[in-house]
């Protein structure tokens, strides 16, 4: 790394960041959700690892009320390095924002049935698997289980699905899959993932993604663009690799050395990727939109470096700082309570004699 390089402390260009990705079946499966919890014995929320606390929609929290839930971290093996010091500190610390809530990480290899490594990950499903039998569906229930799996766009819930399924009945894939949002656009026929010789099987249906109608924040935006929430055309993807590029050098700006030195400046970094990958327009020019989709593609299969988008020590602070508020809030309402007493004691005889 050159001496004098300084990576970017913010990313500056805000402006023309959209700020929804609501769409039509989003709304009509989250009303379709809410009409079927009476039915519904067991959620599952999947989150992104690498996007923590963005990926978590507030919408479920409201439209899913009290029912039981645990919490699935996708693409666990994004975030870090697979177990390193660093996931296992990771790991600790996402738990420790969700106490009181069954919390599991799986990792994309292990989402997916077909790849070759899955053995290796298989406790992660078990531990899954083990916990609705133990859990969601109870040693001594007689009827069935149905559980629906919910989530942002895009966060692995079919691929989940089909694990459970491939590893819970022995059966193949029952949904289908994607790398782009959109895919499952209505709630599905439940899928049986656990077998009993009493009858009493665990269903779970695949649900749409839900986006948030509005992003306050912009770069939560970018984040969860980057992670695929949002269909890639929805933001520049120069913009959008640009952003990816402010954070792999707070990371490790040395992943991308066979293009470039140490750089904050993303065109000339997409002009050497384009020229060196092939990815050129006609009389070879680089196409900097598609050198950037791959750019981000890479990122996406853990090639230029494992880390997570979220600050884990900022969302820390925060959590407090809201938990001070509520604690001020509550102070000042005493205070007025006991100054209410007071002035009630002081001009009702019949409250001094007591």
């Amino acid at each position: 790394m050159a001496a004098s390089f300084v990576p970017r402390q913010a990313f500056p260009n805000y402006a023309s960041i959209p700020r929804s990705y609501f769409l039509g079946h989003h709304r009509a499966g989250l009303n379709k959700m809410r009409n079927m919890l009476s039915s519904i014995d067991y959620v599952i929320e999947c989150r992104d690892t690498r996007v923590p606390f963005t990926s978590v929609n507030p919408m479920f929290e409201e439209a899913l009320g009290k029912t039981r839930r645990l919490i699935v971290y996708t693409k666990r093996d994004l975030g870090s390095e697979a177990g390193s010091r660093e996931q296992k500190s990771l790991e600790k610390q996402i738990r420790s924002f969700n106490r009181g809530t069954p919390v599991f990480f799986v990792s994309p290899h292990h989402l997916d049935p077909r790849s070759k490594s899955r053995t290796n990950n298989r406790p992660d499903v078990n531990t899954i698997l083990t916990h609705l039998r133990e859990d969601a569906q109870g040693p001594d229930r007689l009827v069935g289980c149905r559980v629906m799996v919910v989530g942002m766009p895009n966060v692995g819930k079919s691929t989940l699905i089909n694990n459970l399924r491939n590893r819970g009945v022995g059966k193949a894939k029952a949904v289908h899959t994607g790398d782009q949002p959109g895919i499952t656009r209505k709630i599905g026929t439940p899928v049986k993932i656990i077998e009993r010789d009493n009858g009493a099987h665990v269903y779970v249906l695949d649900t749409p993604g839900v986006f948030m109608p509005y992003v306050p924040d912009a770069e939560n935006m970018l984040k969860l663009a980057l992670c695929g929430c949002v269909k890639d055309s929805v933001i520049s993807p120069v913009t959008l690799a640009d952003y990816l590029l402010y954070h792999i050098n707070l990371h490790d700006p040395t992943v991308y050395q066979r293009w470039s030195l140490p750089t904050n400046e993303v065109h000339p970094l997409l002009d050497s990727f384009a020229r060196s990958t092939g990815l050129l327009a006609k009389g070879g020019i680089p196409n900097m939109d598609l050198a950037a989709l791959h750019f981000i593609q890479k990122w996406r299969g853990g090639g230029l470096g494992r880390f997570i988008l979220d600050d884990l020590q900022e969302e820390r602070r925060r959590r407090e700082s809201s938990d001070e508020d509520k604690a001020s809030i509550s102070i000042t309402q005493a205070l007025k309570a006991e100054k209410s007493a007071r002035r009630q004691q002081a001009t009702d005889p019949s409250v001094r004699q007591k």
